[in-house]
């Protein structure tokens, strides 16, 4: 586990931050994790491919003709 140290914290927010640590029940060092867990880590993730199927959606969606060319293919000449 990775570990920082934040230096020339006020007295102020010290306090502040173990004031609300001590109403959620969690130390000062716990109630800081929570506070950048929350604030770095986004509720939901977003998934690529839901993020272009919305997309696609929102332009009105997309048709593809995904049919294949019936030509037999050549082989090649290695000669």
């Amino acid at each position: 586990m990775a570990a920082i140290v934040i230096r020339n914290l006020s007295p102020e927010t010290h306090q502040a931050l173990k004031a609300r640590a001590a109403r959620h029940g969690r130390s000062a060092e716990a109630e800081a994790r929570m506070i950048l867990d929350e604030a770095v880590r986004p509720k939901e993730r977003v998934k690529l491919g839901s993020a272009l199927a919305a997309f696609g959606r929102s332009v009105g969606g997309l048709d593809l003709d995904i049919s294949r060319d019936p030509t037999p293919a050549k082989p090649i000449d290695l000669g």
